[in-house]
């Protein structure tokens, strides 16, 4: 595993607030990718008609750059070599600034399709890469809370992202939305510019690297507690709002009052399991997937009103906020030596679950029932923790 190791330059250990400065580069630059992938759930109805296709058309959209950034995450850096990872990440967030900008101009469902791939390709080389930059950019101690850092915009983009884009498109137009994207983009691309320190690469990555990592139990254990939360996760929560008007009689502004407090949850689990995976991370990964389960099986039996609803979804987001710092962290530590090894796998992963997850708790609904997708996840989540509990003894840990 020679070839995947990633040594820490010199010039990477700069001052310390130049280096925090940098990882909030970065955190910006995945709060960028990620609201441009998921800015379509909220416009679909303003696309479709603009462009003359069907809503369900418009979903494709979402599909497009999902499948797009798992073989941008599992090839981007084989191909990529020696190349500055500084170079890089400018390079991807170039790439998400052309593909906002196209989206914004286009009148064509084919070119639009061309400019999700675009994203997909963003999407995946850029969480493939900023994934393992924290163990590059602060010291060993505080990897843990640069990560969650990182991790956070995915969190952010959920809560303030796609809603203020969605604002945006209401207002001004779908198309003024992704014009937003296109500037930030690139406000983002010149911080990565200027904030990052050179970056380069001690080796190539190959595929047998890849093979060799996945070789490992605790990698494994760690990628596959990763999918099954994930996979539940979406499965569970794709159909939440259906399940609590069917159990709890709630409609309309107060489940988006509700998904509000989930998000804002979601965030400070993120932070949360960031102060805390450096020295409890076993602790952290199980409490996280506990939270899960306890959280997806409260919502058809314990959630009857507003009140023990919000208390459910804090849980919930809580816990699903801390999995993926805490996993990350995991693999991290479960080959030290490849860092950006395990975040290619890790990130591929985890794009492959969003898109599982929504459409097994699809068949749940239709072939048992609405609530179904609920105790699919919570079984899911059950088993990740006996995964992790199984392979802990494996992992470095500070516990």
């Amino acid at each position: 595993m020679t070839s995947t190791t990633v040594s820490t330059p010199p010039e990477t250990r700069r001052h310390p607030a130049l280096a925090w400065i940098a990882v909030v580069a970065v955190a910006c630059g995945t709060f960028s990718i990620v609201t441009t992938e998921m800015l379509p759930v909220g416009l679909l109805t303003l696309i479709g008609p603009d462009i003359g296709v069907s809503t369900g058309a418009s979903g494709q959209l979402m599909t497009t750059a999902s499948v797009a950034a798992v073989i941008s995450a599992l090839t981007i850096m084989i191909v990529a070599g020696r190349v500055d990872r500084r170079i890089l990440l400018v390079g991807m967030m170039t790439v998400l600034l052309t593909a906002n900008v196209v989206t914004a101009i286009v009148d064509s469902y084919a070119l639009l399709l061309a400019a999700r791939i675009l994203v997909g390709f963003a999407i995946g080389g850029f969480w493939a890469i900023g994934a393992s930059l924290a163990v590059r950019l602060v010291p060993e101690e505080s990897v843990a809370r640069a990560s969650a850092i990182i991790i956070s915009g995915i969190s952010i983009a959920s809560v303030v992202g796609v809603p203020a884009g969605t604002f945006i498109g209401d207002h001004s137009g779908w198309r003024a939305a992704f014009v937003s994207m296109a500037g930030l983009s690139l406000l983002v691309l010149i911080a990565l510019a200027f904030f990052l320190p050179k970056l380069p690469s001690s080796g190539s990555l190959r595929v047998s690297d890849l093979t060799d990592l996945l070789r490992r139990s605790p990698v494994r254990a760690g990628l596959l507690s990763l999918l099954l939360i994930v996979v539940g996760h979406f499965a569970a929560y794709t159909y939440v709002t259906p399940v609590l008007s069917a159990s709890a009689g709630l409609e309309g502004p107060t489940v988006a009052v509700l998904l509000l407090v989930y998000g804002v949850a979601g965030i400070a689990g993120t932070f949360i399991a960031g102060a805390l995976a450096g020295r409890y991370l076993q602790a952290v990964v199980v409490g996280s997937a506990v939270f899960l389960v306890a959280a997806m099986a409260a919502v058809p039996t314990v959630a009857d009103g507003s009140f023990t609803a919000a208390v459910v979804l804090v849980v919930w987001g809580l816990g699903y906020g801390a999995v993926p710092v805490g996993l990350q962290v995991w693999t991290l530590r479960s080959a030290p030596e490849a860092p950006e090894g395990v975040s290619v796998l890790f990130v591929a992963c985890f794009q492959v679950a969003i898109g599982t997850g929504a459409v097994l708790g699809g068949l749940a609904v239709d072939r048992i029932g609405v609530t179904a997708p609920m105790w699919l996840g919570a079984l899911a989540a059950a088993v990740a923790v006996a995964l992790v509990l199984g392979t802990a003894r494996s992992v470095v840990t500070r516990d």
